[in-house]
């Protein structure tokens, strides 16, 4: 297979860097023609990426609209948080062993099993019969999405800086176009037939993301045996991060809700949580041959800064998509298929701003702009959520959610390629696997945070509720209890359903306040950006466990020659 790059010129995968380099050197004298026709292939294998983005994100926001019912079904308040959050903390903490295994089996065969996790997930989660078999089921969804991942990083593997720029824009673009599609698709099959059909529906779809995926995508996978492969993976490393990742995250979700957060059991959870995380970064550093998460690359300002972006713009985006649904139906008595259709402005304007920003980083060959702009038109929609209440007008609404889609959306992929920029080819995968891990972990915190802020105001105004609905009924809709009682607030009398919905909107101000504020810090964390010119030359990654070993032996090589140069700095002084 071959691809063809800005420069105008035609490369074998698995040409070498000098190779290429003298090919370009030579141009003026001559090239290697490769027919033109070969570049079918870089669609097909686009092809193949962009159904397993559309269909994976599209079975995870198919779900959004549905949780008030599902909630309601299983008569949960904390539901409505667990059934999302499970998904994304098994999300988060296994992308980074997926994105080591991908290393040393290849991205193709990674990419096949974590759809087949994924299909086993839907299965059970459409056959649960409590919440807690349905969280479970979310997990083992979580788990297969993670390895999503692996999408992002095949694209650094096949193109140059500056040309992935448009492929990441256009994977970004289907995100938001699944995005849109799955919230409505959602309702459509909540309010026509079962919630469950959510799941039932992701079975035949998975089906054909697999077929794709099996037929289409042509790139070159390692012959690793399976018994050498499974011994070279970082295990420890893996169930470190694992650990730590569900432990913070228990915390975080125990605290204010089924513990004070003063209790030991959110203490314990948070505080062994934090402290696991830092053996599992210490272990990383010293330990394994081939870390999950090497920190050699984290030794640049602009790394760290780059990652710090991705993770606040976890945190801001994901409430957008997660709450506004909410909003919708509990204060603005939607419909779940019409909640679905209100988010449409802000996938679509996310979709278009994805798509443009990867056209600009491959017409002008710097990714900055596109955090910039996205992060100060980010701060501007999410602050205007803020003004959002129980009688804004329709205009308000779309207008809001544009000017917010049109942020977060440019912010999806140009943290990748200022990432990558900086970083040699083979830490591809460590680096870009790191970034997503990073801004799922935004996501789940994110999701706990909002939930935690906006119950607390409601619980604020209890006294409020009760004067008017009563203790009982006051006590089921305070806190959380509004999540899993969406319909209950459509029952009540015009004067007490108002009430309710005024209390919930003003709850959630304070919750798009602190997202504002987040977004902020994020333009001023971007500023520690550097600049650095796009090339269109690129070197193909190489997979397999030959290819770990030469990358280890290099590793090895670059910290000698550190140590090295630090004592002699010691020897002058």
């Amino acid at each position: 297979m071959s691809l063809w790059d800005r420069s105008g010129i035609y490369y074998h995968y698995g040409t070498s860097y000098a190779e290429r380099y003298y090919t370009i050197r030579n141009n003026t004298i001559g090239r290697r023609p490769i027919q033109r026709p070969l570049q079918s292939k870089v669609a097909v294998t686009m092809l193949a990426l962009c159904t397993a983005v559309f269909l994976g994100t599209l079975d995870s926001t198919i779900v959004t609209t549905a949780l008030p019912t599902i909630t309601e079904h299983f008569n949960s308040a904390s539901g409505y948080t667990w059934i999302g959050s499970a998904f994304l903390l098994a999300n988060a903490s296994t992308i980074p062993s997926w994105g080591k295994a991908s290393d040393i089996f290849g991205r193709k065969p990674m990419l096949l099993l974590a759809n087949v996790i994924f299909m086993i997930g839907s299965l059970v989660a459409a056959l649960s019969n409590s919440v807690g078999l349905l969280v479970a089921a979310r997990a083992v969804q979580g788990l297969g999405s993670g390895g999503l991942v692996i999408v992002n990083i095949t694209i650094g593997d096949l193109f140059s800086l500056r040309t992935r720029g448009v492929f990441y824009g256009i994977l970004g673009g289907v995100w938001a176009s699944a995005s849109s599609i799955g919230p409505i698709t959602g309702g459509l099959l909540t309010q026509g037939a079962s919630w469950r059909w959510c799941f039932w529906i992701n079975l035949p779809l998975d089906g054909l993301a697999f077929i794709v995926l099996f037929f289409c995508l042509d790139i070159e996978s390692p012959k690793t045996p399976l018994i050498e492969g499974l011994k070279a993976i970082d295990w420890i490393g893996s169930f470190l991060v694992i650990g730590a990742t569900l432990m913070f995250l228990f915390g975080i979700q125990y605290g204010g809700e089924t513990y004070p957060w003063s209790s030991a059991n959110v203490i314990c959870l948070i505080t062994f949580g934090l402290l696991t995380f830092a053996l599992f970064l210490l272990y990383e550093w010293k330990v394994p041959k081939y870390p999950i998460m090497d920190l050699g690359f984290l030794n640049s300002r602009t790394n760290i800064a780059t990652l710090s972006t991705a993770f606040i713009h976890g945190l801001v985006f994901i409430s957008g998509t997660y709450y506004l649904p909410l909003y919708f139906q509990a204060v603005r008595g939607a419909t779940p298929i019409f909640s679905g259709i209100y988010l449409l402005p802000t996938a679509l304007a996310a979709s278009a701003s994805s798509f443009a920003a990867g056209i600009f980083v491959r017409n002008h060959g710097t990714y900055l702009p596109p955090i910039y702009t996205g992060f100060l038109i980010m701060t501007v929609g999410f602050g205007l959520f803020v003004d959002l209440d129980a009688h804004s007008t329709w205009a308000k609404l779309i207008i809001y959610q544009i000017i917010a889609g049109v942020g977060f959306g440019a912010l999806f992929q140009a943290p990748f390629i200022a990432l990558q920029a900086h970083i040699y080819p083979r830490d591809i995968g460590v680096a870009t696997t790191t970034l997503g891990f990073t801004r799922q972990m935004a996501t789940s915190i994110s999701v706990v945070m909002g939930q935690a802020v906006y119950q607390n105001a409601m619980t604020a105004r209890t006294a409020e509720l009760t004067t008017s609905l009563g203790p009982e009924l006051a006590g089921e809709l305070s806190g959380g209890g509004v999540g899993a009682n969406v319909r209950a607030i459509d029952a009540l009398p015009g004067y007490q359903r108002e009430v309710v919905r005024n209390v919930l909107a003003e709850s959630l101000q304070p919750m798009w306040v602190m997202y504002t504020v987040f977004s902020f810090v994020g333009v001023l964390t971007a500023l520690f950006i550097q600049k650095k010119v796009l090339s269109v030359r690129h070197e193909e990654t190489v997979t397999g466990l030959a290819a770990e070993r030469q990358n280890a032996v290099e590793r090895a090589a670059e910290r000698e020659v550190k140590r090295a140069g630090k004592m002699a700095g010691r020897a002058v002084v």
